[in-house]
């Protein structure tokens, strides 16, 4: 718990610098190199792909994915590099005279284009004109807060397990404690961003931001969890002390960031 702290205390300040300081490529750069670890965690670490080259492969589609999302190239682009990407696995699997099967070339591409994709939803927010430096903060706002708050709550209140088998600390206290606290969080960041930045922000909106993505967060936790359990694997990777690997940490954000992103242009959140 002390070495979870305290990694978080100094992560979360960097990681803010990166998004609200420095220019946005830094960042799109930044969470490209996240995702080719995570596909390096989900493909090696995990055991369902051990060999090196299609790692490779897959590493350098998820940090193509984040700078395609950042220079928001157009969908030829995005159809070349999926032709590539794709054509480089199948050529990979015909040169294996059939011994490598196709499952692990799905597992590639969700690696590589699947997670990469969702989860550059953050950079997309962030290269918004005039507001993406305020609302690419709300995905971490709520995965990060609702995390805290269910897992406070939880120790303290949680009694009914909410799924057993793949999450066994996970309870429905917690569940609930964690959306309220997201809810909270959510109301209190836009309170600041309407009076100290003069937005004018739709509050029923911040309630169903905070709700529907913080259960959003508990579903991404748990499809994460599944995978692990069926790997038999404890975390990811060990790269964030107290945390565990790149996907252990973020594995909310992949669901909450794209739902984000939606709500985004469905229900704005707040306009200047």
């Amino acid at each position: 718990m002390k070495t979870r702290v305290i990694t978080a205390a100094v992560a979360l300040p960097l990681l803010l610098i990166v998004v609200l300081a420095l220019p946005k490529i830094f960042a799109a750069i930044l969470f490209g190199l996240m995702l080719a670890l995570a596909a390096y965690e989900l493909l090696m670490s995990a055991g369902y792909v051990k060999n090196i080259r299609l790692v490779i492969y897959s590493a350098v589609m998820a940090f193509s994915v984040a700078l395609w999302s950042y220079f928001g190239c157009s969908q030829v682009w995005a159809a070349a590099g999926m032709l590539v990407f794709s054509g480089v696995l199948c050529t990979e699997m015909m040169l294996s005279h059939i011994k490598l099967r196709f499952e692990k070339i799905s597992v590639c591409f969700v690696a590589g284009v699947v997670i990469p994709y969702l989860f550059s939803s953050i950079i997309r927010i962030h290269t918004v004109d005039g507001t993406g430096r305020f609302f690419v903060l709300i995905p971490f706002i709520i995965a990060f807060v609702s995390d805290t708050g269910a897992y406070f709550t939880g120790l303290y209140l949680g009694k009914r397990k909410l799924a057993p088998v793949i999450s066994p600390k996970k309870t429905v206290e917690g569940a609930i404690g964690g959306v309220i606290a997201a809810t909270l969080g959510m109301l209190l960041y836009m309170l600041i961003v309407n009076l100290a930045f003069g937005f004018t922000v739709n509050y029923l909106a911040v309630v169903i931001y905070g709700v529907a993505c913080s259960a959003a967060g508990i579903f991404g936790d748990l499809c994460f969890s599944v995978i692990k359990r069926q790997a038999g694997i404890k975390d990811y990777g060990a790269l964030i002390p107290g945390h565990g690997g790149i996907l252990d940490r973020f594995d909310s954000m992949i669901i909450v960031a794209p739902l984000v992103e939606i709500l985004l242009t469905l229900i704005p959140v707040a306009v200047k």
